[in-house]
């Protein structure tokens, strides 16, 4: 007598470009579909603009391992940089302008990462604190950069590629996401590079990367320059697709130490963990004022809620750096590897 047997098909993990597809597939047709305005101006645009800050921050501290404090300082230097070619420049296409604004905060970038050829650690996060505090001085100081306002801000240009607009939330939100999307898919490129490998021998270890052949000066400043580029697009887009105005307070101190946040929460040395990272930065302070609002009522002001996210924040990366150092996107990792170990036991 023969029993027939039927093998149910073993689990089999998606490859490693499905995710991001359908993420991508998800961002461009369902949530334009369904978001509505507030999703838009309120998350996704803030959002977008921040993961490629700590994308590129991220690739300067966690590949290669180089401190920096000046993030918002790059990203004033790449909105301004924009704001002015395309004032100044006519008939420069919008794209060009962004692209050149990414190489005027890269050679800022290039200036103030010399010191990292001498200094390490504490010594070169402080020297590139010096960034943030020249730049934005001399944004409010010499008013041809903010085309003589008064004030100082001022209004971003309409986002227009080969006579296309992007115009209201949603057309914004489809420019930042396509320059996220190609930044981030180059950036991917980079760190899988014989570059990518290079700025992590410089980041275990100088003197070993040194011996084997990698060229650790140049491997910083193609760092610092990269970093710097990539944080100046993504100034650009808080500045004129997020915000719609250009001015200096909007990258203050505060900016660079969010961005560094993010890379520490998200994780570093991960793509990912930059979009992890802003995802829980920017929703965190809304889903606590909703929280404040529902437990205190009116007692729940602005000034509480301030202190308030400043306390928790704190509190998050203090248990990140004591009981998960890789971030939001090791927890991923694990979680991930457990759902599909369960899908091959069933």
């Amino acid at each position: 007598m023969s029993v027939l047997t039927t093998d149910l098909p073993s689990y089999r993990p998606l490859p490693g470009w499905a995710a991001p597809l359908a993420v991508l597939a998800v961002a461009y047709g369902a949530v334009p579909i369904w978001g509505t305005s507030y999703l838009f101006e309120a998350i996704l645009l803030p959002f977008l603009a921040l993961s490629l800050a700590a994308l590129g921050l991220n690739i300067l501290t966690g590949y290669a391992g180089q401190v920096s404090l000046g993030s918002a300082a790059f990203m004033a230097v790449g909105a301004f940089a924009a704001f002015n070619i395309n004032l100044r420049i006519d008939g420069l296409p919008l794209i060009a302008g962004i692209v050149l604004a990414g190489f005027a905060a890269a050679a800022i970038g290039l200036v103030f990462g010399l010191p990292s050829l001498r200094l390490k650690g504490f010594y070169l996060a402080v020297s590139t604190l010096a960034a943030q505090f020249f730049v934005q001085w001399a944004l409010t100081k010499f008013s041809w950069f903010s085309n003589d306002s008064a004030s100082g801000v001022i209004d971003a240009p309409p986002l227009a590629i080969a006579g296309f607009v992007f115009e209201g939330p949603v057309g914004r939100y489809y420019f930042a996401l396509t320059v996220v999307s190609v930044l981030t898919f180059i950036a991917y490129r980079l760190v899988n590079s014989q570059t990518g490998r290079n700025f992590v021998a410089v980041r275990d270890n100088e003197t070993a990367a040194r011996i084997i052949g990698v060229p650790v000066l140049k491997t910083k400043l193609l760092a610092f320059a990269i970093s710097s580029f990539i944080i100046g697009v993504a100034g650009v887009l808080w500045a004129f697709a997020y915000l719609r105005t250009v001015e200096p307070a909007g990258f203050n101190l505060d900016r660079s130490f969010q961005i560094l946040f993010i890379v520490i929460i998200g994780g570093l040395a991960s793509i990912r963990g930059a979009f992890f990272g802003a995802a829980l930065i920017v929703v965190f302070p809304l889903l606590l004022s909703r929280l404040g609002a529902v437990l205190f009522g009116d007692v729940f002001d602005s000034g509480v809620l301030d202190m308030t996210q400043r306390i928790v924040l704190g509190a998050l990366i203090i248990l990140f750096l004591v009981l998960e150092p890789d971030g939001l996107a090791a927890l991923w990792d694990r979680t991930r590897k457990r759902i599909g170990t369960a899908l091959r036991q069933s």
